[in-house]
């Protein structure tokens, strides 16, 4: 079983390591912070994250899930990698 906090604090880090070089910008990311409508991850960006997740949590995400709208937010995130966890 997935645990939340960790799966969300995984998510978390990997978008502040991968995206933001703004340290103070990095510190005010919260999991409710619009990524992509934010400008923070682009479409490319968003592809290099849902391959991280799938080899993380090994999952396959369907491209018809792997929506904007799905990947908008940290706790958007932790409800598709639950969803297709099975949990």
């Amino acid at each position: 079983m997935l645990d939340e906090k960790q799966l969300k604090d995984t998510v978390l880090a990997y978008v502040k390591n991968e995206y933001i070089d703004d340290e103070d910008e990095a510190d005010e990311l919260t999991a409710d912070t619009p990524l992509i409508s934010g400008g923070i991850v682009d479409s490319f960006s968003m592809v290099s994250l849902k391959v991280f997740l799938e080899k993380k949590y090994q999952i396959q995400i369907p491209d018809s899930d792997a929506t904007p709208e799905a990947f908008d937010t940290v706790s958007k995130i932790v409800e598709l990698v639950k969803r297709f966890k099975g949990e």
